[in-house]
């Protein structure tokens, strides 16, 4: 489980390409090391990666084919960089909300709005996933837990403040840009449920 608190970025350093198969390489920082050890999870752009190697600040991780294709993680090159956070550990605050880290999709940066003291970033998804997104309800992108501002079709926005600005990627999307996203399972759980209740009532 992870927090939606994302506690830096980490530089790939390195990928190695296999049939249907890929291991990256972070460099991460180093209030990230104490304690991590071979099997530990980490976020990456909120998707829950498992450590595989560890050589100092060099830590390597196995993703699946699945995994490349539903995230943004397959579109990382040598000198990206990634949003992370380590497992949350028994007593941790939940400072967001608390995510799987299990990604069910991705959504474009479809507008960029700037103001002197926060950013507001309007994102694309697939019509199906709309259903579950409520205007003040929580949503995960790209591992942070953020506030859904407003929703509009098939757009909703996130307003950012300056503290996410400059701990995340968040600082730095653009138009057109993709990013991870992990739908709050309370919602989605209500959703379904009442959709469930309206079928059989209806039937």
């Amino acid at each position: 489980m992870f927090t939606g608190i994302v506690q830096g970025t980490a530089d790939v350093v390195g990928i190695v390409d296999k049939e249907n198969f890929r291991t990256h390489v972070l460099r991460l920082p180093a209030e990230l090391l104490p304690g991590l050890a071979i099997g530990a999870s980490v976020a990456h752009n909120g998707c829950c990666l498992t450590v595989t190697e560890i050589d100092g600040d060099v830590v390597s991780f196995d993703l699946m084919h699945e995994t490349l294709k539903l995230t943004n993680l397959g579109r990382l090159e040598v000198g990206d960089k990634v949003n992370v956070e380590r497992a949350a550990k028994f007593g941790d605050d939940i400072g967001g909300h608390a995510m799987s880290g299990h990604i069910v999709a991705t959504g474009e940066v479809t507008d960029v709005i700037e103001s002197p003291n926060n950013r507001t970033l309007w994102f694309r998804l697939p019509r199906e996933l709309m259903k579950y997104v409520l205007a003040k309800g929580y949503i995960g992108v790209d591992g942070c837990s953020l506030t859904i501002g407003s929703v509009d079709g098939e757009r909703f926005c996130v307003h950012l403040i300056p503290e996410t600005l400059t701990r995340t990627l968040m600082g730095v999307r653009r138009v057109g840009d993709l990013v991870n996203i992990e739908i709050d399972p309370n919602t989605q759980a209500i959703v379904d449920t009442v959709e469930r209740v309206l079928a059989e009532r209806g039937a």
